[in-house]
């Protein structure tokens, strides 16, 4: 824990605020500590506050801490009818929102243009020029591949199959862009904003379709291509006449999601298009909506029993449109996971609706864009390419 890397994750965490607090944590002499701050704050990323800290004796030391007036990022979350946008410093404060209605079938380049546009507003309400914006998070309402941030076969997505999002904005300014699904953005923004005690959390998204976020060891897991957490394409035994939109029968959320409880509802004559309509008729009380969302709660319980077995995790967070519903929802999850999953596995578990609200995703999208901007290796590798920059650290004994 040595590198200019490791001393400005000290610091964004609060763990070391002073020149002094760095060399007790890291044991590097006072002058190597001060090489690592000095390269932070040229690279702008650090300031010293003016104002002295807590003095021990002798002259007070000067607090070490981001340089939020100099960063900030954007995050973005895009579903199926809206587009939320966060503007945030580096530390995680929010500066200015906006939320729009959006339709994400427009296609890529209109929506992405909103995007841009919305950018520019909030930088002018909050009086920031363009260039203090260092990344761009941005959650999709489909499959990506992280690595490229391009869409993949998106079903709900037309035209932005492959689409290169990150280039519509990197081609423009100098920023980094990630894009990630909404599902894995709002577990970030439940992990970090709402359940920060839970580094093993499923952030299940329950709406047109079901997905499910995985915070592994306070880590987001993706898996080797982006896909982990794709729960809505389970099989559900005894449904194999329900069709799906992958095309493959008696998928989870062709039972349980909200269109298929919707679909289901109308043909036994309770008319109903959308997850939402559900929503409705369970809060007006009408008995068949209520059933049938508890029964939907069983189904996914089903699944969830074997995850809870398999990855043992300390709380399971329900969002999404059918979570509004989450009494007769989460009753139905509950009650088939905990008489299906292991006794130690469900011992100190808590299943529980979300609590980040309509702007968990654009939250999650800024943390994600966050931690790509203050990632160690990531400010090691850009230090070492600036002129006169010293040598990188060699690897202690131990190490090698």
């Amino acid at each position: 824990m040595n590198s200019a890397g490791d001393v400005l994750d000290l610091i964004s965490r609060g763990a070391a605020g002073t020149r002094a607090d760095l060399a007790r944590h890291t044991g590097m002499a006072r002058s190597t500590v001060a090489q690592r701050v000095d390269a932070l704050i040229e690279y702008g990323l650090v300031e010293e506050a003016t104002e002295p800290g807590e003095s021990t004796g002798g002259r007070p030391p000067r607090v070490l801490r981001l340089n939020t007036e100099l960063n900030c990022v954007l995050g973005v979350d895009l579903g199926a009818t809206h587009c939320r946008v966060a503007l945030m410093d580096i530390g995680g404060a929010l500066l200015a929102t906006r939320e729009d209605p959006l339709l994400i079938t427009r296609g890529p380049e209109p929506v992405l243009e909103h995007i841009d546009a919305r950018m520019h507003e909030l930088l002018a309400e909050v009086r920031r020029p363009i260039e203090t914006v260092k990344a761009i998070g941005i959650g999709v309402p489909g499959p990506v591949e992280f690595a490229t941030g391009r869409p993949v076969n998106p079903p709900i997505m037309p035209g932005w199959h492959e689409y290169p999002i990150p280039e519509f904005f990197t081609d423009r300014y100098d920023v980094e862009v990630l894009v990630d699904n909404d599902v894995n953005v709002l577990a970030l923004g439940e992990r970090r904003f709402a359940y920060p005690e839970a580094p093993h959390l499923l952030f299940v998204k329950v709406g047109t379709g079901i997905g499910c976020g995985i915070i592994a060891g306070g880590r987001l897991h993706r898996g080797s291509q982006g896909s982990a957490g794709d729960i809505g394409h389970i099989r559900v035994p005894g449904a194999d006449d329900a069709l799906c939109r992958c095309g493959n029968t008696g998928c989870l959320e062709a039972v349980a999601g909200g269109t298929a409880l919707a679909e289901r509802l109308t043909a036994a004559g309770v008319p109903a298009r959308t997850g939402r309509d559900v929503v409705e008729l369970v809060n007006q009380g009408d008995p068949l909506a209520l059933r049938m969302v508890r029964d939907g709660g069983r189904v996914i319980g089903d699944v969830l029993a074997g995850l809870v077995n398999f990855f043992n995790p300390e709380a399971i967070v329900v969002g999404g449109v059918m979570a509004e519903v989450h009494e007769p929802l989460l009753a139905g999850v509950r009650e088939v996971i905990y008489q299906r999953s292991l006794p130690l596995a469900t011992h100190r578990l808590a299943v529980v609706p979300s609590r980040s609200g309509d702007e968990g995703g654009a939250l999650g999208a800024g943390r994600l864009a966050i931690d790509h901007v203050l990632a160690p290796d990531l400010i090691n590798r850009a230090l070492a390419r600036r002129p006169g920059a010293p040598p990188s650290p060699r690897p202690s004994t131990a190490a090698r």
